[in-house]
């Protein structure tokens, strides 16, 4: 007999707290979670938001966290190391579960590490290449302007500028076509408590650079941000985290300013330019019913992409 058992609640939830970003309503609805994913221990109860989906092709439903690192929360108690194993799936209905874990340790055991984000934490030395402080300031001396305004009055237009210069990264990098999340999405999670938008204005009053800023699980997240086309020769990104960097010791919280796409990218280059520490982030790849999830992904190549059957 299994030590524990999962399922499934209809309904997205929501933390109530003001420093639970990726549990919060607006972040969720924005993501359009559809369930919550109750695990029962005897140790104690796991849950966590989840997107259900319908596999293309089968009459069966599997389901992923959403973006970032929403994880499964755990009360006030750690050191939970729950084997996956252990876990009767069947209430779920669910072939596969894909878990994002906040940052720390993960409350399942054998999770996958699967990234290492790099981390500005307040109570370590600061860090900074000298040519980054040199282009923060040279920006600065040329007219460039930092505004840190609170999601919640961000204006129409402020929204609309962070949209604009999100969307030419996103070209640009040739990103895929889910991270173009659209004004909507923005709009929702900044009404989020906690959220910030920091906004880097050029001398010819045009947005050079922006991002999002939001708490969740005892950090500062750099969640998404953007720079113009036209201003990238100046890097005005530096400024933006050079202020969330300041931001985070003022909140006396560390910032998490993730990772790169690939290892040792220009991405993760940029970002290893501020951070003092790195931490290795976790995710979880559940099986909750084995023979359909090989009847399924029998006849793929997934090449490490899970689950197999949507590679």
């Amino acid at each position: 007999m299994s030590a524990a058992r999962a399922e499934l609640i209809e309904d997205a939830g929501g933390a109530a707290a003001d420093d639970q970003f990726f549990r919060s309503r607006p972040f969720l609805e924005a993501e359009g979670v559809t369930h919550t994913l109750r695990i029962e221990s005897e140790e104690g109860e796991l849950v966590g938001p989840l997107i259900v989906r319908d596999i293309p092709g089968a009459d069966a439903r599997d389901g992923t966290s959403p973006y970032g690192y929403p994880g499964l929360s755990f009360g006030s108690r750690g050191g939970l190391s729950l084997a996956p194993t252990s876990i009767d799936w069947s209430a779920t209905g669910l072939v596969s579960v894909f878990i994002r874990h906040a940052l720390g340790p993960s409350p399942l055991a054998e999770a996958t590490e699967r990234n290492v984000v790099q981390i500005a934490d307040p109570e370590l030395p600061p860090k900074s290449r000298p040519s980054d402080r040199r282009q923060v300031r040279r920006n600065l001396e040329a007219g460039y302007e930092l505004e840190l305004v609170p999601g919640d009055a961000a204006t129409a237009a402020q929204r609309a500028g962070f949209l604009g210069v999100y969307e030419q990264t996103m070209r640009r990098t040739a990103a895929a076509g889910h991270y173009f999340f659209g004004a909507d999405y923005f709009e929702r999670i900044l009404q989020a408590p906690r959220t910030w938008l920091a906004l880097a204005t050029a001398a010819d009053c045009t947005l050079a650079a922006a991002s999002i800023a939001t708490v969740s699980d005892g950090y500062l997240h750099y969640y998404l941000s953007g720079t113009a086309d036209s201003h990238l020769r100046d890097s005005p990104m530096k400024n933006i985290v050079a202020r969330l960097v300041e931001h985070s010791a003022e909140l006396g919280l560390p910032l998490n300013l993730g990772g790169g796409i690939t290892p040792g990218d220009a991405l993760k280059e940029f970002k290893r330019g501020f951070a003092n520490r790195q931490l290795t982030w976790l995710t979880s790849e559940l099986v909750c019913d084995a023979d359909t999830y090989e009847q399924l992904s029998s006849s793929r190549a997934a090449a490490g992409y899970f689950p197999a059957y949507r590679a």
